[in-house]
């Protein structure tokens, strides 16, 4: 047992590969190998280019999946003019002045499906001003005129046949002034960005190179294994570690504020004795806590607490009160684990007041002030490296694992690497918050709404994250609150509601509460006006032309209106989110246990400009899939306090062969771009919801639509 060793993920990918006679690198990159060789020239914040030729893209933005290491790159090459191959992908330290992300407050920050959004002028912006002043020193070197060289390429020619390298001449180049606004291309000239193009992080996934947290390995590095508290927000009382100090391979067992981390020579054997820590726990108010009161409470809230009112036209309220033909429903959305493939993990390497961070996180800046402020140092002497993600969907947003981590090698002095098992990244989660919506609309005699009132109590994620006053409305709440539908007179209000669970943002944030309740009751004013739901829907859309043409791609594309087979039925759903117009049609049968089986799912959607449209497929592809998940299996209950989910097969993903076929249409579209990374995973609720009801004369108005549901109902 002396010698126990732990294969890592990378090592079977290796093993696999060299097996296969596939293996082609064994290097351990920066995220995508940045090396260069020979001196470095910054020519910008985003662009460094090397005496080798070598160019390499500082990004801002983490690598979770979403194919940023890709689109950010082609951004950069269509001005600069290089092969996109040519470029590497650096990820910024911590430096929000110079990285912050302007369409989130200028935080160095990833999420929000902002990456995209946010690069698209500053990344085409920095090519260009890198162009120019490559240009500009290769005009100073020959002694004429700008006009007389031209980049392309990755060279500057001019006249009599001159010819440099952007490498030979990024030196000088880096020391012409700042162009503030150099010429843009127009985009009917674009050669890259509108085109499909193969992910440039594929190859470093597939043999094993790509470096994730949970790669990590340094010099003398230990692992950690930390016993939370199984309620939330619980500290020690006590704790006898003797047995566990006991045990082989550990090296030490230390409190920190969040629990008993135990340290060893390999994580196996660090989360072997850390179940033989014997620790009491004061539980903390957390104890009393389960879904059921949670929601009551919620549900109460509607009734007793604070409305924040958002949006209002007309007196919606008297216009209802007056019609004698009105619909009232109420809609319940449930808790959520964020669940990413790879567990929270953090490397930390604490070493005479200062400490090296490596890990997946979403966000740079307050990682780097939260680390120092729990270990008392100053937030210069907090540096940090950003890996690629296995998964977040808002979860790596959050610190306390990197905290936790800093605060362990401290406590030891060595580099540690932390990590949860999967156990504790569910039971331990900042969770999606529950939502609880009442609507009514008064229908006039054409069976269209009049009036419309929309209410929703929720717990606010802006209270914890950022110190949104209680009075303040928090706009992370209000994501697709006000559906797109023209009605005379409405009335949205929002009460936020402490429900005791810590909340966090979850993919698509507030999207999928709001729109589940919009969309679903759409559908039923459509039912009750005794009038088709695509029909209804678009005549409520008047002069709305992004929303009227998705509906419209959505419909002709699923065949709606025409006959399915028996047992089949559709629902349709419309949002606008992230500057994305979207609608889908999900067509769907019950098995032999009554679960809902999706067959096909039409997406059409309008985003503006894409950067790569085979990007913005997989995106519409992985969030109908993920949404699907929280629409017809997922759920976080809890019962004393405790979560009691704790693993996959208590929180089912969807399984590869329950994938429906997912056919989707981009709109070719000159508008700004739109974000495309969540906008799916909320739309795909309601239209399974309007199908289940379409199918089987069943509203279900409280997600997930479970086979028990559905018989319930």
């Amino acid at each position: 047992m002396n010698n126990f060793t732990e294969p890592s993920r990378r090592d079977f990918l290796r093993t696999s590969a060299v097996a296969s006679g596939l293996l082609l690198c064994v290097s351990l990159p920066s995220p995508l190998d940045a090396k260069a060789t020979g001196n470095v020239h910054t020519l910008n914040a985003w662009v460094h280019i090397a005496d080798d030729n070598s160019i390499t893209l500082i990004t801002a933005r983490s690598e979770m999946g979403q194919g940023v290491y890709t689109a950010l790159p082609m951004l950069l090459a269509e001005e600069l003019g290089v092969d996109l191959a040519s470029i590497k992908v650096e990820v910024a330290p911590p430096n929000a002045k110079a990285y912050g992300n302007a369409l989130v407050g200028g935080l160095q920050l990833t999420g929000g499906s902002t990456s995209v959004r946010d690069g698209w002028d500053r990344l085409r912006i920095a090519g260009a001003q890198a162009r120019e002043m490559l240009a500009g020193a290769a005009a100073a070197r020959w002694k004429v005129t700008r006009d007389q060289v031209r980049p392309g390429n990755g060279f500057v020619t001019g006249p009599g046949g001159r010819k440099a390298s952007f490498g030979e001449l990024a030196a000088a180049a880096a020391t012409m002034p700042l162009p503030e606004k150099p010429p843009l291309k127009d985009p009917k000239d674009f050669r890259l960005v509108g085109k499909s193009t193969r992910r440039l992080d594929t190859p470093a996934k597939v043999n094993g190179t790509a470096r994730f947290g949970i790669d990590v390995k340094l010099p003398g590095m230990l692992y950690a294994a930390l016993e939370q508290c199984p309620v939330i927000g619980g500290t020690v009382k006590t704790v006898d570690s003797a047995k566990a100090k006991g045990m082989p391979g550990v090296v030490d067992v230390v409190q920190i504020p969040d629990g008993v981390a135990v340290v060893a020579d390999s994580w196996w054997r660090a989360n072997q004795a850390r179940k033989a820590l014997v620790i009491e726990w004061d539980e903390g108010a957390g104890a009393a806590l389960d879904h059921n009161s949670m929601l009551a409470g919620t549900r109460a809230a509607l009734d007793s607490g604070t409305p924040k009112l958002f949006k209002a036209n007309g007196d919606a309220n008297a216009v209802i009160a007056a019609s004698s033909r009105v619909v009232r429903a109420e809609y319940v959305s449930h808790l959520l684990s964020h669940a990413a493939l790879e567990p929270m993990n953090f490397t930390a390497h604490y070493n005479n007041g200062r400490v090296h961070l490596i890990g997946p996180t979403q966000w740079q800046d307050l990682t780097q002030t939260a680390v120092a402020k729990a270990l008392g140092i100053k937030p210069e002497d907090v540096t940090l490296e950003t890996t690629f993600l296995g998964g977040s969907f808002g979860r790596r947003q959050e610190v306390d694992f990197v905290v936790q981590a800093a605060q362990i090698s401290k406590a030891v002095g060595k580099p540690v690497k932390l990590l949860w098992s999967r156990e504790d990244d569910m039971t331990h989660d900042f969770y999606r918050p529950q939502a609880v919506h009442r609507v009514a609309a008064a229908l006039g005699s054409d069976g269209k709404p009049t009036a419309m009132t929309f209410r929703m109590a929720s717990q606010s994620v802006g209270i914890r994250v950022f110190g949104i006053p209680l009075k303040v409305q928090d706009p992370t709440m209000t994501e697709s609150a006000v559906a797109p539908y023209e009605i005379a007179a409405t009335r949205h209000d929002v009460v936020k509601h402490d429900a005791g669970l810590r909340v966090g943002y979850w993919r698509s944030v507030s999207n999928p509460l709001n729109v589940f309740a919009n969309e679903c009751f759409i559908d039923e004013l459509a039912k009750e006006a005794g009038q088709d739901p695509y029909a209804y829907r678009l005549s409520l859309l008047g002069n709305q032309p992004r929303f009227v043409e998705v509906l419209k791609l959505a419909a002709e594309k699923s065949g709606w209106g025409k006959p399915l087979p028996a047992g089949r039925a559709r629902g349709i759903a419309l949002m606008e989110a992230y500057n994305t117009y979207m609608a889908q049609v999900a067509e769907i049968s019950l098995d032999d246990q009554g679960a809902v089986k999706v067959h096909r799912v039409v997406v059409a959607a309008d985003l503006g400009r894409m950067v790569n449209p085979d990007t913005v497929e997989a995106q519409i592809q992985s969030s109908v899939i993920f949404g699907m998940g929280a629409a017809l299996s997922q759920e976080i209950t809890l019962e004393k306090g405790r979560v009691q989910q704790t693993n996959f097969h208590e929180f089912p993903v969807v399984r590869m062969n329950e994938v429906p076929a997912i056919d989707i249409v981009l709109v070719d579209s000159t508008e700004a771009p739109g974000g495309i990374g969540e906008p799916a995973t909320a739309v795909i609720m309601p239209a399974l919801a309007n199908a289940v009801a379409a199918l089987t004369s069943k509203r279900l108005r409280k997600l997930p639509m479970t086979a028990e549901a559905i018989k319930m109902a």
